[in-house]
């Protein structure tokens, strides 16, 4: 598959959607939104930053279960712009979601209207730009999906719902990375991390000197507020911590999880997370919010926020909570494996989560999919799955799909590598009507890799590292393994180590 410019650190792999109804009772909600350039600083330069309606992070898309969405989005950029809607399954209209294989870009001055139905979902997504590398210039927001009245949330209500997106950020725009990214001089570390769009706080004397923006978020002592932490970036795993604060994990990307505490918690790059975080301190002074690179060494400064309790008669005190170990993966890859689903709790039905027995499902299709290290062809700078470059076609591949247009993609991605050279082709994953997928994705690459399986949740049952061979079966989770919409392939510090991790049972219908 080739990469476009983001698609070097995040992958997606495309298949095909069909086409299903509504209920004509389900509640229609209405938007107008702009994306536009805006003048921000976040790290202390100024630069163009992509905002919504005037806004960096854009809106909040705030919704519940079932509810349709009619968004019309004009396009005031200077090229081409599509929004996708990470994590939301298109249950309704495949053709909404927001990506090359689906949609066409909105051109420089036009809109679009979106039209999708957040069908039997909860739970805590993000949107953002998904071609040009847009994504690295903004141009993301929060989505949240309530549960119905009816079906019961597995905690008490929240006193106040927070959400933070946490990023890598680059002073380059968008437009120099892409190039950068394409030829050969590669994306390069960032200039730093950001939180809500905020550079760090000064915690710091060198840092102070900068008079950098900061963000704060305000509470109540003695109350409990919703997390919900997105990592926006393109490239980065960053930990997040609060300062002698417990994250109580109950919620990633739709599906409540058992509720473990954590000091702190690797996020990799497109991935989401709910927190309940009381606050429990004595609330004189404010306490600090860190979001710090992992598995990198040359990023200038970690992403600080202050959490300030209305109490509070002073600056945070001491210096910022510690983080894991900066190269340590074998502590990524055991709190990843640490993430349990809640099988007693329902989501967006009634019933509960443990009454789907994906562990029993009889697999249609495997795939061992293997990224190369990006390499040269054909003059670019392009990652490889399986030996293939994918490209994408002008016209996009529901179109081609819809009205029977020949030649303008090969359903012949290999279900394993094939010895041959490197090549770019606009290959698909030809899917099993109404079957069921095991993908085991094989990071052969010394950086970490996340993949999203844009409009669908999958179970994550087996990860570790080594190469995966047909008895890593044996490991597998097919109890309570969590379901989510991205996952993350870690390294080892060596080449010649590998991640394996088997995402099972996504339907094609």
């Amino acid at each position: 598959m080739r990469c476009s410019p983001l698609h070097l650190r995040c992958i997606s792999v495309v298949v095909f959607l069909s086409v299903t109804g509504t209920l004509a009772a389900d509640p229609y909600i209405f938007f107008d939104w702009t994306v536009s350039y805006l003048t921000a600083s976040p790290l202390g330069t100024r630069q163009q930053v992509i905002g919504i309606n005037g806004q960096f992070p854009g809106p909040i898309l705030n919704v519940t279960t079932n509810w349709n969405v009619v968004m019309n989005v004009k396009n005031n950029l200077d090229e081409p712009l599509l929004l996708t809607w990470n994590g939301i399954q298109q249950r309704k209209n495949s053709w909404q979601d927001g990506v090359l294989g689906t949609n066409c870009p909105i051109p420089a001055g036009w809109n679009w209207t979106y039209e999708f139905q957040v069908k039997d979902q909860i739970g805590s997504f993000f949107y953002f730009p998904s071609t040009n590398f847009q994504r690295a210039s903004g141009g993301y927001g929060g989505i949240i999906v309530n549960n119905r009245e009816i079906i019961p949330v597995p905690f008490a209500r929240p006193d106040g719902d927070v959400t933070l997106f946490i990023s890598d950020w680059y002073t380059k725009s968008h437009k120099k990375l892409r190039k950068d990214v394409e030829g050969k001089n590669g994306l390069g570390p960032p200039d730093g991390i950001l939180i809500n769009g905020f550079g760090p706080f000064p915690y710091t004397r060198e840092l102070a000197s900068n008079a950098i923006p900061f963000g704060t978020i305000n509470v109540e002592p003695g109350k409990t507020y919703r997390f919900r932490v997105h990592n926006s970036g393109i490239a980065t795993s960053l930990n997040f911590r609060i300062q002698n604060h417990n994250l109580l994990l109950v919620e990633t990307e739709g599906s409540y999880t058992v509720q473990q505490n954590y000091t702190n918690m690797d996020i990799h790059v497109g991935q989401s997370f709910s927190f309940l975080v009381t606050m429990d301190q004595s609330g004189s002074n404010d306490y600090y919010i860190v979001a710090s690179p992992r598995f990198v060494t040359s990023v200038k400064a970690s992403g600080v926020a202050i959490l300030r309790y209305s109490s509070s008669q002073g600056p945070a005190l001491g210096p910022l909570p510690d983080p894991p170990a900066e190269l340590d993966t074998f502590f990524s890859m055991n709190q990843a494996r640490s993430i349990r689903l809640n099988l007693s709790a329902g989501a967006a039905r009634p019933n509960p989560q443990g009454s789907f027995k994906y562990g029993q499902i009889t697999v249609t299709d495997v795939y061992v999919i293997v990224n190369g290290p990006p390499e040269m062809i054909e003059g670019r700078l392009r990652a490889t799955l399986n030996g293939i470059s994918y490209i994408p076609p002008s016209t996009p591949l529901k179109l081609a799909q819809q009205y029977n247009i020949s030649g303008v993609y090969k359903l012949d991605f290999p279900k394993r590598p094939m010895n041959r050279h490197p090549r770019v082709d606009t290959s698909v994953i030809n899917g099993t009507f109404k079957g069921f997928v095991e993908i085991i994705f094989q990071n052969s690459d010394t950086t970490v890799k996340s993949y999203h399986l844009d409009g669908y949740a999958f179970f994550v049952v087996g990860m570790d590292f080594g190469l995966w061979t047909e008895n890593s079966r044996s490991t597998y989770n097919k109890g309570d393994a969590v379901a989510r919409s991205t996952t993350c392939i870690l390294v080892h510090g060596r080449p010649s180590w590998f991640l394996w991790t088997m995402l099972a049972c996504g339907t094609f219908e």
